[in-house]
């Protein structure tokens, strides 16, 4: 082998030991051992956070809705005829009483007037008996049985002034006549409908509330109304039904509302807020709402030992500015950036929420 080979192999030899032992000894070279003395040492992460004050609020429960009519009633008719007469149009204010359809007198009259001649020549029969029975000339029996001549005579009117005072269909209660069923002409055996009449005033605004918010809802409360129409409507609470339905597990409900001008009709789709009574709330960003590994809807804080904590929370109303929460207690740092970011009970540095 030649002599610059030789060389050549001897100094790589030399290099490559050089390298292994530095390695074996730890020794490391200025260049990392300067690099490892400037790092910079990672500190607890920043967060975003705002003070939120406690504050005593007015507890609602929500309930969609709609309105309804306080009664709804299908008038028909009792006896057989023609209409002859329907004085009043379909959505008109109707006062109790008053006729919506009048059929046929027809016979009726006719049959009236012979039970009334009847029961006045019964009357007559009747006091010549009790004369005559008094001089002796008539039995007690033949009295007795003129009597009941005289009050069947009477009983026959009666129901002949029953029978002549069905041909007139009247509203039951003071309300809206909203729906016809018979225009004149139309023949009405007994039992098909003349119309409809519905109260609106007082007016029912109906719901189900769920069964973890029933117990706070109590007869007589008050409760506010936004219609989908955008009208609103105040009234109490007079019914709450003490089974839950079965497919739902909601509590119905039903609240009596005035409404005396009828400007609010049936059958609107109504927010229902119903007073729960009242208690300590915090306002709340909608963006801090978090999930924890539970699967529970909180906000998470920073204690004042600079820990970052969880409380679940229980939503009370949803507004323009966030939720109103419970479930916190006092004033709270709430974290409003980087909640999602650090786990409960980590260190972390706080910086005003811009």
């Amino acid at each position: 082998m030649k002599s610059q080979y030789v060389f050549v192999i001897a100094v790589a030899g030399v290099v490559a030991l050089y390298f292994i032992v530095r390695t074996l000894l730890g020794v490391a070279s200025p260049s990392t051992a300067h690099a490892k003395t400037t790092a910079p040492v990672a500190g607890p992460p920043t967060v975003q956070a705002q003070m939120t004050p406690e504050v005593v609020r007015t507890y609602d429960v929500v309930v969609r809705g709609r309105t309804q009519a306080t009664r709804t009633v299908v008038l028909r008719s009792e006896t057989a005829g023609v209409v002859a007469a329907a004085p009043v149009l379909q959505g008109t204010y109707v006062k109790q009483g008053q006729v919506l359809c009048r059929l046929a007198v027809d016979a009726r009259q006719a049959a009236l007037d012979q039970a009334k001649a009847a029961a006045k020549s019964a009357q007559l029969t009747q006091q010549q008996n009790d004369e005559l029975a008094k001089k002796g000339f008539r039995s007690p029996t033949q009295v007795l049985q003129s009597q009941a001549n005289l009050d069947a005579a009477s009983a026959a009117v009666r129901q002949a002034e029953i029978a002549l005072a069905q041909v007139d269909i009247k509203a039951p209660f003071t309300g809206v006549f909203d729906h016809r069923d018979a225009e004149v002409g139309t023949y009405l055996s007994p039992g098909q409908p003349c119309g409809t009449v519905i109260e609106i005033d007082p007016l029912l605004i109906v719901g189900d509330v769920p069964e973890t918010q029933a117990a706070s809802v109590k007869l007589g409360a008050l409760a506010h109304a936004r219609l989908v129409s955008g009208q609103e409507i105040n009234g109490r609470i007079r019914y709450i039904s003490r089974d839950a339905d079965p497919q739902t597990r909601t509590y119905h409900l039903e609240v009596t509302a005035p409404n005396p001008k009828l400007d609010i009709r049936s059958g609107l789709s109504a927010e229902l807020h119903v007073g729960a009574g009242s208690g300590p709330a915090h306002l709340v960003p909608v963006s801090a709402l978090v999930l924890d590994a539970a699967g529970r809807q909180g906000v998470r804080y920073v204690q004042a030992d600079g820990r970052v904590a969880f409380a679940p929370i229980g939503i009370l109303e949803e507004t323009r500015d966030g939720v109103w929460v419970t479930g916190l207690k006092g004033p709270v740092q709430l974290i409003t950036v980087g909640q999602s970011y650090v786990a409960d009970g980590q260190k972390v540095r706080v910086a005003q929420a811009r």
